[in-house]
């Protein structure tokens, strides 16, 4: 770092609001998902055979570490809506 940055010293000092707000987002969406799918009794490996996604993807989704695009919430969110309109869709 350049000895007048000071962008760089203000953020190394007081941290990036909008990256704290993004990550936080991202914690919600998780929280959100695991709850969805608890409430409705599916499982982390149902999301990912609906979504086409290893498994181990949505387990780093829903532990917060992952950023979610806005391609992929809408992905979630679809395939959770839809759960709803059609349990038979859920494998058991």
């Amino acid at each position: 770092m350049e000895e007048n940055d000071f962008v760089a010293i203000w953020l190394e000092e007081s941290g990036n609001p909008a990256i704290e707000e993004l990550t936080q987002l991202n914690l919600d969406v998780a929280s959100k998902t695991a709850k969805t799918l608890t409430d409705k009794g599916l499982s982390e490996n149902d999301l990912a055979v609906s979504l086409d996604i290893n498994p181990d993807e949505i387990k780093r989704w829903l532990t917060g570490r992952h950023s979610f695009s806005i391609k992929t919430i809408k992905e979630i969110s679809g395939t959770l809506a839809e759960y709803a309109t059609r349990p038979e869709l859920i494998q058991k």
